[in-house]
C-alpha cells in the first residue's frame, strides 16, 4: 500500500514526459526547414531557399550568382550590386511586313496611275488651247481639274503602305502645282493677255517642275517601290 503513490507519480511523470516529446515532434515537424528554389524573372537558373518558422531564407551568394551580381564587404556590412541588364535590340521587322511598307499596294498604284494621268491630261489640254489660240476659260478647264481631283481622292482611299501614304504626298504636291499653272494661264487670258506660247508654257518653271515630277512617280509606278528624288518638292 506504501508503493502506490510512487508508482501514481511514476505514471504521471511518464504521461508528462511523453507528451512533451510528442509536442516537440509536432513543433519540429511544423516549424523544420523546407527546401525550395528562386527564381528571378529575366535570369537563368535557381537559388536554393529554406522556409523555417514561416520565414524564407537564401544565401546571398547563391543570389549573387542567380543575377550575376557581385558581392562586397565593409564591416558588418554586405552589399550586394546587381549586373545591369543589356539593353535588347529591337525586334526586327519580318520581311514580309517590311516589303509591304516599302511596295505600293494594287489598289493604290492602279489608283495613282489614274490620277497622273489625269493631271497629264490637264495639262495636254492647257497646251492644246495655247498652241491653237483658245481663250482659257474657267468652263474650258473645270472638267479636267475635277476629274483629276477626284482622282487624287480615290488615291488617297486606296492608301494601305507607307509607300502609298508617301507616293500620295507627292500625287498631292502635283495637283497643286497643275493648279497653280493653270490659275496662271486663266489669270493671263482674263486679263486679255492671249499672247502667251507654248514655249512660254514649256519654260515656266512651275511647268517644268510638273514635268519632272511626272517623270519620276512614273518611274516609281514602273519599279513598284517608292523613290523620292525630290522632283515633286
Amino acid at each position: 500500500m506504501k508503493n502506490r503513490p510512487v508508482k501514481a507519480k511514476l505514471l504521471t511523470a511518464s504521461l508528462i514526459l511523453g507528451a512533451l516529446f510528442a509536442a516537440s515532434l509536432c513543433i519540429w515537424s511544423q516549424s523544420g526547414p523546407l527546401n525550395r528554389t528562386l527564381i528571378v524573372s529575366g535570369h537563368e537558373g535557381v537559388a536554393p531557399v529554406i522556409q523555417k518558422d514561416g520565414k524564407s531564407y537564401v544565401e546571398i551568394e547563391a543570389l549573387a550568382r542567380l543575377t550575376k551580381g557581385s558581392l562586397s564587404f565593409k564591416g558588418s556590412q554586405i552589399t550586394l550590386t546587381l549586373a545591369t541588364p543589356a539593353p535588347k535590340a529591337p525586334a526586327a521587322a519580318p520581311a514580309a511586313a517590311q516589303a509591304s511598307n516599302s511596295a505600293f499596294s494594287k489598289d493604290f498604284l492602279k489608283a495613282s496611275v489614274d490620277a497622273m494621268s489625269s493631271i497629264r491630261d490637264w495639262r495636254g489640254a492647257l497646251f492644246t488651247a495655247i498652241q491653237n489660240g483658245i481663250l482659257v476659260t474657267g468652263d474650258y478647264l473645270t472638267p479636267y481639274q475635277s476629274h483629276a481631283t477626284n482622282n487624287i481622292r480615290l488615291a488617297f482611299v486606296a492608301v494601305s503602305t507607307d509607300a502609298d501614304r508617301n507616293a500620295y504626298r507627292l500625287l498631292n504636291s502635283q495637283l497643286t502645282n497643275m493648279r497653280s499653272l493653270s490659275d496662271k494661264v486663266l489669270a493671263a487670258h482674263q486679263n486679255g493677255a492671249r499672247n502667251i506660247t507654248s514655249d512660254d508654257l514649256t519654260n515656266d518653271p512651275l511647268n517644268q517642275q510638273i514635268v519632272n515630277c511626272g517623270r519620276s512617280l512614273v518611274a516609281m509606278a514602273g519599279s513598284g517601290q517608292f523613290q523620292d528624288d525630290g522632283s515633286c518638292h
